[in-house]
């Protein structure tokens, strides 16, 4: 996974928009903070719940693993893109777009996927 491909997909989202932070590239929905992009471009900061944070980093601690501060135990997590698969990718950015979408985007998508 490179930088481009994950901003493509982060941008696929209902209402999804790129936004400067700090040093960082950051997708947001809402004006909330879903994602962001290292400026080397290897390495993601996603938003999950407790939950799924546990279950993707049970998949592999050494790609997916919550961020190593406050901010970590509050479900962020560093997602290495250099070694993570796609259809993986695809499937955390689902998680953390819909953890901090409104709920009519969430049911939006929802509805789309039948």
């Amino acid at each position: 996974m490179n930088a481009a491909t994950f901003r493509n997909l982060a941008l696929s989202f209902p209402e999804s928009a790129e936004a400067p932070h700090w040093n960082k590239t950051s997708f947001r929905v809402h004006k909330k903070i879903f994602a962001t992009l290292s400026p080397d471009g290897k390495s993601a900061t996603l938003k999950l719940s407790p939950v799924d944070q546990s279950v993707f980093e049970e998949y592999d601690n050494t790609t997916i693993y919550p961020v190593p501060n406050k901010w970590g135990k509050q479900g962020w997590t560093v997602v290495e893109l250099t070694s993570i698969e796609d259809e993986m990718l695809r499937d955390i950015l689902t998680c953390a777009y819909r953890e901090v979408a409104p709920k009519k985007l969430v049911d939006l998508m929802d509805n789309s996927l039948k």
